[in-house]
């Protein structure tokens, strides 16, 4: 954003074309119209993108929350994802279109709240994470206490949290204008000469508390839990509770030096431009020169490019959200496809209906067929039975040969059977053999 000097204001410009040409720029061989394309793509890209991996992972806390697995450090992720779409789907399509256009064409209302509520919504993650940096100390700590949390609870820390983030960023919202300039409208940050002392003081304190304070808050406690995870334990039981627990504590300092490092530069671009314009109102002449365009660019889709690498930190490095998206992701498909046909089980065994019979379902019929029809003829008829069961018995092998399957029970029966090698203990059939020894 441009510093355009006055006597009674300092004006703050967004518009492309004023940095491109700019005189003091040191990119004035930049295309404006390369610019304008290729910047509005990139933050499509990163919006839709950034919009499905967010809503994705929300479905998967809510659903988890649904079955009872309510948690104040998965609320504090959901509130965070909740921030990332915020920006994605209301600040950079807005954003994306002031890039493609010379002047700003957007309204009143857009270029009164855009900023502000940016600022909002990154100053909530701040917020958010310096929260979830404590919660996560307090489980580490003792992973093993059951702590019950209500949903009301949960809600009063998310109304202070977004509470203190929109009213950190009021003065965002109070002085931006719309200024009429030479290439047309232009959204403008215009401060009066009565609120320049309290800019001077606010623009000095607002990094301090938005961004530096939270996230040195948080990584402190970030680096408290892992020491506690590294304390080892002699149980199997709170040994796996130690792993769960590291494993969260690295994703949630992942989410925190993420968010550390993607807006870094847009804070140095942002103290940097104010110190300009602190030197110009003073009359002094600034040491160095307002920052490049390539720095102000980059910085602006870093910062936005951090709403579509959260989701994926959390989608990545926690093994419940894995678990929970390949869940939503068998339901999404399941419901594409027809219900598959029941198929039959032991109690109602159809061998024609079925293409891979079970095996021992079929060999079972067999055996029961073969015993009914040995006991209904008679001991007068207890030599001519063999040969059938011995056929039944082969056919039963050949549909296991057929299925694939030889059963290993089945194929030692009959062969015992026929050869005759098994002993009185192992006998399989000992009532036939009674049977001969009686007519005998």
């Amino acid at each position: 954003m441009d510093k355009l000097s006055g006597n009674n204001a300092t004006v703050v410009n967004s518009s492309i074309d004023k940095w491109l040409f700019n005189d003091r720029g040191s990119y004035q061989h930049l295309d404006a119209g390369e610019l304008r394309v290729l910047v509005p793509a990139i933050l499509g890209i990163i919006c839709v993108l950034g919009v499905a991996c967010n809503l994705t992972a929300m479905v998967i806390l809510f659903s988890n929350a649904h079955r009872g697995k309510l948690s104040l450090i998965n609320s504090l992720i959901f509130n965070l994802m909740f921030a990332d779409g915020l920006v994605l789907a209301f600040t950079v399509p807005f954003r994306a279109a002031s890039y493609s256009k010379a002047s700003w064409n957007l309204g009143w209302v857009v270029c009164k709240t855009a900023d502000w509520f940016l600022q909002s919504c990154m100053a909530a993650k701040s917020f958010t994470v310096a929260v979830m940096a404590k919660a996560c100390y307090r489980y580490v700590s003792n992973p093993t206490k059951q702590v019950s949390i209500h949903l009301g609870s949960i809600l009063v820390v998310f109304f202070f949290i977004w509470l203190s983030a929109c009213s950190v960023t009021i003065p965002h919202w109070l002085f931006a204008r719309l200024q009429t300039g030479i290439r047309g409208l232009a959204c403008v940050l215009i401060v009066p000469p009565e609120a320049r002392d309290f800019m001077t003081v606010y623009v000095k304190a607002y990094p301090l508390g938005v961004y530096c304070a939270p996230l040195s808050f948080a990584l402190m406690y970030f680096w408290k839990a892992y020491g506690q995870c590294q304390r080892r334990s002699s149980k199997t039981q709170n040994l796996r509770t130690q792993i769960r627990s590291r494993k969260l504590t690295l994703m949630l300092f992942s989410l925190t030096v993420a968010m550390a490092i993607l807006w870094l530069p847009q804070w140095v671009v942002w103290v940097w431009e104010r110190h300009i314009a602190e030197k110009e109102i003073e009359g002094a002449q600034p040491l160095v020169s307002t920052p490049p365009l390539i720095l102000t660019l980059s910085a602006q889709l870093l910062t936005f490019s951090l709403s579509l690498v959260n989701p994926l930190i959390v989608l990545s490095l926690s093994e419940e959200f894995r678990e929970g998206y390949r869940g939503l992701w068998r339901r999404l498909t399941l419901r594409k496809q027809p219900p598959p046909k029941p198929k039959p089980g032991p109690h109602n065994p159809t061998a024609l209906q079925s293409p891979c019979p079970r095996p021992e379902t079929s060999g079972q019929l067999q055996g029961e067929r073969s015993l009914r029809s040995s006991s209904s003829q008679g001991p007068s008829r207890g030599a001519q039975p063999q040969p059938e069961k011995a056929g039944g018995g082969r056919e039963a092998d050949t549909v296991s040969l057929k299925d694939g399957i030889v059963l290993p029970d089945v194929e030692q029966f009959w062969h015992e059977r026929e050869t005759g090698s098994y002993t009185e203990e192992n006998d399989p059939v000992p009532w036939e053999h009674q049977s001969k020894e009686g007519k005998k």
